[in-house]
This record gives structure tokens, sequence and C-alpha cells, in this order.
């Protein structure tokens, strides 16, 4: 399958090839800063991979050398001119953070150069994030004179925990690749020309497991960071059809005929 949502030259494509999905965001030029038509296209693109019952995880990564500048300022004078533009931006936003947050599938983002504001927000919407050796993570907003949405922060801490947060967005100030994994930020830093392939392999050990687990997986884990009882039920709901399902007596059959399992998601 290979899909895609374009606003105009400035593009947010979705391929799906072997049950990973790839959505690439595409203005490199600007550093692929995000338009507000980009931030819907970015929707529609992750709900297409929700109604892809084939993918088993997505990567979300940038085209050029810049994983994204965020949201993209020229338009502010427009969309974001005064507290009621401002409010219907920021859902926009949190729309897509949401959508990333809550697909069914794993997600990871790979990131290089330049994540900042909106775009470091999007990586932190990923579960798995690895960067190059030359990313640099920051969240200007004090330097722009708004505030970051109050949502968006609670994303950040959950994800840089609250020294960090406070650090990011009280200061301005860009932090290395190295110093956002010694801040549990990153799962890996890996050298520039190795991150694709590295990105790629583990997307792929990702994807032969079983997709029924991974959802109630994820669904646990953002019950948990959430602390929200109705997800916590849908995470033991989703946990309890794993032992049901196909692919756990699939899973079985293998281990007594020492094999790898072939998982269906049934």
């Amino acid at each position: 399958m290979d899909d895609q949502a374009e606003v105009g030259t400035r593009a947010v494509s979705l391929s799906v090839v072997n049950g990973v999905a790839t959505i690439i965001i595409d203005r490199p030029a600007k550093k692929n800063a995000l338009t507000a038509a980009m931030w819907a296209a970015l929707i529609d693109a992750v709900e297409q991979v929700d109604a892809l019952p084939e993918t088993r995880v997505l990567i979300v990564r940038s085209a050029g050398s810049d994983f994204s500048a965020g949201a993209d300022i020229a338009e502010f004078e427009t969309v974001r001119r005064d507290a009621d533009t401002a409010r219907s931006y920021e859902a926009l936003n949190a729309r897509a953070f949401a959508a990333l947050r809550n697909v069914r599938v794993p997600t990871l983002a790979a990131i290089r150069g330049a994540c900042l504001g909106g775009g470091l927000g999007l990586a932190i919407s990923c579960d798995l994030r690895l960067a190059a050796p030359d990313a640099r993570f920051s969240i200007p907003a004090a330097k722009l004179g708004l505030a970051y949405p109050a949502k968006g922060i609670r994303h950040i801490v959950w994800a840089a925990g609250p020294q960090l947060a406070r650090y990011l967005v009280y200061s301005g100030q860009q932090i290395s690749a190295e110093q956002a994994f010694d801040a549990g930020l990153l799962l890996e830093v890996v050298e520039a020309d190795a991150l694709d392939a590295r990105v790629e392999t583990l997307a792929a050990s990702i994807a032969a497991n079983a997709p029924l687990t991974n959802r109630a997986t994820k669904q646990a884990i953002n019950a948990i960071l959430s602390d929200d009882p109705f997800m916590m039920r849908e995470a033991e709901r989703l946990g309890d059809m794993t032992f049901i399902s196909e692919d756990y007596a699939e899973g079985r059959r293998a281990f007594r005929e020492k094999r790898k399992p072939i998982f269906t998601g049934r």
C-alpha cells in the first residue's frame, strides 16, 4: 500500500510495507516546519494507519537533515494571532499529538537535526525515539512570548521528567542528543549513517511480534501515565482478548515446535 496526503508542495506522505507504516514530513527547505494544513494532513495519515489492519508499527521521520523545527511561525499572524485563534490552532496540535499517542500500533520517531517546539511534541508523542548525534531539542515558546499548551507540557514531563521539562520551557535553550539520552528522552543515539537501518530493524522486530499483545501493552502504558481508570479497564479487556486469540495458540505451538511464531493479529 502506498498512500499520500499532500498539501501543495508541502507534503505529509504515508506508505505501508510488510506491516511497517512510515509517515514522512517533507518540507526540508523550511526545516520541516509544519503549517496548519500539514498538521491536519498528519492527523489524516495517522487515522489511515489505524484503519489498516495489516499495519503493525509506525515510523515517523522527515525528509532532509531536520526532524522538524515545529509549527510554521510565518503563519502565526493569521492562524495564531490572538487567544481565540490560538485555542483553535492548539486544538489542532493536540489532535495531532493525540493521534500519534493513541494509534493502536507502537510508534517510533527517527530524529535528525532540529527537533524543536511542536516538532519535539511530535517526537514525544511517539512511543520510542531514536536520534542521530546531531539532533538537538528545544521548546522556544518563551523566546516568542507565547505559552506552550498545558496538555503538551504534561507530555513533556512524562517523557523528560519535571526538571528537564522546566529547563526546556523556562530557558528555551537547546539540548544535545547526548543530554536528551541521559535524561531518558531518547531510547538510543545512533550514528547518522546507521539511524534509518536501526529504526527499520527495530520496527521489523516489533512487527514480527503479536500485534494484540503490543496493542494491549500500549493501552496499559498510556493508562498508567494518564492515571485513567477507564483506559486501564480497556487495557485489561485487550489483555484478556490475547488469551483467547489465535496468536496465543500459535505462540504456544511455535514454542513446542522450536520455531518462530507467525502471528496474524487474530
